[in-house]
């Protein structure tokens, strides 16, 4: 990673990258806790338990100090963006932004102000509007949310239900992240689940067998 000033070139070394990259997700994490106007001790225990599994103790602590200073200042998503797409791949990008749901959601609840912050986060980082829309649906239950969490539209044909429900199926399978670790496989399987709860729901609606 570079960066040209009017000294030259800099190539920053890979701690300095890598606290950057922490402190991005840590402005993303606080986009989400402030999108509704308030900090719950369920948003912050996410947080805590997001960056202890990913980077171990002392650097939760030392995030949840970086995270009470952000929360004291205007933050600026766009600004990260580039860093946290050039950092992630496509998968590990939506399971930043999974992560970045649960926070919204700790508090039992996803508002719209949460969900506007999410969406424009999923643009900044590269996730496809299905792809992010998918994922909120399975956490903000609008009406037809069982078919935005399957990417497809409520005027589908059984065919195209059970074509989309195979996909996304096997886009989320834990066994497709079975090397990563179990932090990683768990939340995969929570959006396995989530896509066979939202094909159970519309098999019933239709009466498919």
């Amino acid at each position: 990673y570079q960066q040209a000033s009017s000294a030259g070139t800099r190539r920053y070394s890979a701690e300095e990258q890598r606290n950057s990259f922490f402190v991005s997700l840590l402005v993303l994490s606080s986009a989400v806790i402030r999108a509704d106007g308030r900090t719950h001790p369920a948003e912050l225990n996410t947080v805590r338990s997001f960056f202890r599994t990913n980077f171990g103790e002392q650097a939760a602590s030392q995030a949840m100090q970086i995270l009470d200073r952000l929360n004291a200042q205007e933050v600026n998503i766009y600004q990260v963006g580039d860093q946290i797409a050039s950092y992630m791949n496509a998968s590990q990008r939506l399971q930043l932004f999974q992560y970045l749901v649960q926070i919204a959601v700790a508090d039992g609840t996803l508002d719209a102000s949460e969900k506007r912050v999410l969406e424009a986060i999923a643009a900044v980082i590269r996730i496809s509007s299905s792809d992010a829309a998918s994922m909120i649906a399975m956490y903000y239950k609008e009406e037809d949310a069982a078919y935005t969490i399957l990417e497809i539209k409520s005027t589908a044909t059984d065919d195209e239900v059970r074509a989309a429900y195979r996909r996304m199926a096997m886009k989320y399978h834990p066994d497709r992240v079975a090397s990563l670790g179990e932090a990683v496989q768990k939340s995969a399987e929570e959006k396995f689940r989530k896509v066979q709860e939202a094909y159970e729901s519309i098999k019933k609606q239709r009466g498919l067998k």
